[in-house]
């Protein structure tokens, strides 16, 4: 109940809770007690459908005592555990105390480990074989399922394969983007550019930055509209990992590339987000997952640290 921002619902759903129970056996005992006046043939005189006939007989003890347990168990359950509002209950239990209690029941479990990589380097831990197989399965249960089973990515979604980065792809970088994620915002320039067809212009001096199909005159005349851009991208277009800003002079698209994916980058924007790890993962995890990232796409040292082990 803490997500309440206010005391009344606390105490509406408390008030409610005791209410409906005392209203359950103030209900019970009023169809125990009340007397009907019967007829004749045992019947209270209330017919249904013509023919159906409700008869005077008392309620099923077995539904008596089933109802009267029910009610005890809802009194007793509200005084162990939280139900009345905000009151905690007897036993202090809650659901995010539970998960927390799993949760260090299951790190104190797998501890040891990880305690065999203690003093790795990043490197050292891409060229070893147990850890590796460690951080494929961390990375097909937190990873996959953006970058994919083979970690190359797709359209939006970055190849881990290859050796573009946005936010750098040394392995502490790499640790600090899985651990506090990134949120990639490229804004809506259109409008600093100039007119539609300014953004065109921009478009293909932007293609031909990478060596891409383009139309040179217009990539001359859209250099001066490249300004705006220069900001995050730089004045060669190699982009800003410090700003997650790729580079626009290599190949590497990952919205799509050509005139029509440039022209709506550039006038609608983008907004990417890499969700944060460390509040799934620990640290251990966390480490042996950068590790075997950097190794993706570095194949040749994560060999030579292998035999250097």
């Amino acid at each position: 109940m803490s997500d309440f921002t206010s005391e009344f619902w606390n105490w509406y759903v408390a008030v409610l809770t005791v209410v409906s129970i005392i209203a359950c056996l103030i209900l019970l005992w009023i169809s125990g007690t009340t007397k009907v006046k019967a007829t004749a043939d045992n019947t209270t005189g209330h017919v249904w459908d013509g023919d159906l006939r409700e008869m005077n007989n008392p309620l099923p003890k077995w539904w008596v005592y089933l109802f009267i347990i029910t009610c005890v168990f809802s009194i007793a359950y509200g005084l162990l555990y939280p139900t009345f509002g905000k009151y905690q209950g007897l036993l202090g239990w809650s659901s995010d105390g539970q998960h927390k209690a799993e949760v260090a029941k299951v790190e104190k479990a797998i501890a040891p480990i990880y305690a065999q990589f203690n003093g790795m380097t990043p490197q050292q831990l891409s060229g070893d074989a147990s850890a590796m197989a460690i951080g494929e399965r961390l990375f097909m249960n937190n990873c996959a399922q953006c970058h994919g089973s083979d970690a190359r990515g797709a359209r939006s979604f970055p190849n881990l394969t290859d050796r573009d980065w946005l936010w750098g792809g040394e392995p502490e970088a790499i640790k600090a983007t899985i651990t506090q994620g990134r949120n990639g915002v490229m804004p809506p320039m259109a409008a600093a550019v100039g007119t539609p067809d300014d953004v065109r212009n921009v478009a293909h001096f932007v293609l031909s930055l990478s060596g891409s199909p383009h139309d040179s005159v217009r990539a001359a005349l859209g250099r001066a509209g490249f300004a705006a851009c220069a900001a995050c991208h730089g004045a060669d277009g190699k982009g800003n990992t410090a700003m997650g800003a790729p580079n626009l002079s290599d190949n590497t698209w990952l919205h799509g590339w050509g005139e029509d994916a440039v022209v709506r980058a550039i006038t609608k924007g983008f907004n990417n987000q890499m969700p944060a790890q460390a509040g799934k993962l620990n640290a251990d995890q966390i480490r042996v997952l950068s590790a075997y990232v950097w190794g993706l796409s570095n194949k040749a040292g994560a060999t030579a640290a292998a035999a250097g082990n």
